[in-house]
């Protein structure tokens, strides 16, 4: 799974990299310990007046579907796996229809140990991430027709089987899009499944760096650089 990430770059350095046309909503903070359910940057492309114009914009992360009663099922959905995707009634819609983006300069996972608590490594590259993740729309009828705060945006992290470098800290990790794929992930005239198959089946692996990291990553409360230095 994919369940805790740092990201830290600015809107400006996010418009930059992703080649983001709007930037939406107030400034998104540094985190290095970005935790589910919080509000997460995310990328995707959308039809405007325009035209079709890519969007930096914040969701929830935990993909909320639009036939949910409420918001609390998307603790359960911080991640949709790969194998699935297409099948699932809470993504594959999405999948068809509303691709994103997650950006993020690395992410933690947790390796079993034999005896004692899990340890936390952390895995970046040379250059900063872009997860395959998707993106809801829900509407909150408690709430009038004009509030702007009536539709809430979710967000979902893809993942797969991990590589046979990385398997031995987690069994998965999130697919990486290099940045030759971000086009094709975020068109909305790819929309037939078997295409969007495609997408995911021929992402290569990341060569990710992993570095073993303090246990303080494993509080939501801890917050700061501190958390990616070496452990020791």
């Amino acid at each position: 799974m994919c369940g805790r990430y740092a990201q830290t770059r600015a809107d400006d350095a996010l418009e930059r990299d992703l080649r983001v046309d709007r930037i939406l909503g107030e400034p998104r903070a540094p985190s290095w310990n970005v935790a589910p359910t919080q509000d997460v940057p995310v990328v995707l492309e959308r039809r405007e007046d325009d035209g079709i114009r890519r969007q930096l914009r914040s969701a929830h992360w935990g993909l909320v579907p639009s036939w949910a009663r409420d918001i609390s099922i998307g603790s359960r959905m911080i991640n949709a796996r790969s194998e699935t995707l297409l099948e699932k009634p809470a993504f594959r819609k999405a999948a068809a229809q509303r691709r994103a983006l997650v950006p993020m300069d690395g992410y933690y996972e947790w390796q079993p140990n034999e005896r004692g608590p899990k340890t936390p490594f952390y895995l970046h590259a040379d250059q900063p991430l872009a997860a395959a993740g998707l993106y809801e729309l829900w509407r909150d009828h408690s709430k009038d027709a004009d509030d702007p705060t009536r539709w809430l945006w979710s967000v979902t992290i893809i993942t797969r089987p991990a590589a046979d470098s990385l398997g031995h800290i987690h069994d998965r990790c999130p697919i990486l899009l290099p940045a030759d794929r971000w086009d094709d992930w975020l068109s909305p005239a790819i929309t037939a499944p078997d295409e969007v198959g495609a997408l995911i089946a021929h992402v290569p692996e990341p060569r990710l760096v992993p570095r073993e990291v303090g246990r303080a990553v494993g509080n939501v409360a801890n917050d700061g650089p501190e958390l990616i230095t070496p452990a020791g």
